[in-house]
């Protein structure tokens, strides 16, 4: 594992008296009260990320700026193969959700030290005297055996062979792969690449996603770019294997869309029989029901 991201949103940071340290643009900076910007904290392996509401003695990585929340709630590490949660509170347990799983989550026991967790995009929730504060973290790099090895077990094997693009596609964020790059697998267009607010109405469809924001799919497209397809600008290493061009704020979301779709289709990640994962089109589904009147 190369490492986990931790997302915050600004919202969930609250108003409190804490104090921590936010990240976000690849530096660090407070996070207090008002203001406050969404944190994104990245980790490798052996790094730690405290949270809580924090205090100026008691600085945490990731403030949860709720009175119900402890000063130092808990804290993250990471491993060479998966993460950590560590629930620091005397009396209260902690969720942690999958949210492609529909419903599946473990709850972390007060005290409990490096309990290990298994999820790929995982919601770390705490309670507190309203509703909850919750924080995502991502950890992409789960490792895969080669078919070869999965169906040879036993035999003799030298280095493993890691999987270069490990996505799920039962997740929320290969069904947003699959909407971009549709246009182009249907030979509709050359060029464009549809834009966040199109996917949001391209799968409000679905039962499952008709709560499916904006915010939520830029989300997922980051997630995407940075961590799935690891696209890096083209400022980088020179060794690095998939760039994206940077040509300033105005054109960065357009430029990274179109980079997922191109990696995605020359690699052959989507394929026409992906399109099955959408919901009909508006024109497909009064078709349809025409035909069966």
């Amino acid at each position: 594992m190369s490492g986990v991201t931790i997302h915050l949103p600004r919202d969930v940071q609250g108003n409190g008296s804490g104090y921590g340290h936010g990240v976000g643009n690849g530096g660090h900076g407070e996070a207090r009260g008002q203001g406050a910007v969404p944190v994104t904290l990245r980790l490798g392996p052996g790094d730690v990320a405290r949270f809580g509401r924090g205090s100026a003695d008691v600085p945490v990585d990731v403030r949860l700026g709720d009175p119900a929340v402890s000063r130092l709630a808990g804290e993250i590490r990471v491993t060479e193969d998966h993460w950590q949660l560590s629930n620091f509170s005397a009396t209260q347990s902690y969720l942690v959700e999958n949210p492609e799983g529909a419903g599946e989550y473990l709850r972390v026991p007060p005290r409990r030290a490096g309990a290990p967790i298994p999820f790929e995009f995982a919601r770390v929730v705490l309670p507190t005297r309203g509703s909850t504060v919750s924080f995502q973290v991502f950890a992409p790099d789960h490792v895969y055996l080669d078919a070869d090895r999965a169906h040879h077990a036993g035999g003799r094997w030298g280095t493993q062979t890691l999987t270069a693009y490990s996505l799920d596609e039962t997740a929320t964020y290969f069904l947003i792969l699959v909407a971009l790059c549709e246009p182009r697998l249907r030979d509709e267009s050359a060029i464009a690449v549809p834009t966040t607010p199109q996917i949001v109405e391209r799968l409000r469809h679905c039962p499952e996603y008709r709560g499916l924001t904006a915010r939520a799919v830029s989300s997922h497209i980051d997630y995407l770019a940075e961590e799935k397809l690891r696209l890096v600008p083209t400022t980088a290493t020179a060794t690095a294997a998939t760039t994206v061009t940077d040509p300033g704020p105005g054109a960065r979301r357009n430029g990274k869309r179109e980079a997922i779709v191109g990696v995605a289709l020359r690699f052959g990640l989507v394929r026409e029989e992906h399109l099955g994962l959408l919901p009909p089109r508006v024109a497909e589904g009064v078709r349809a029901r025409a035909g069966a009147e």
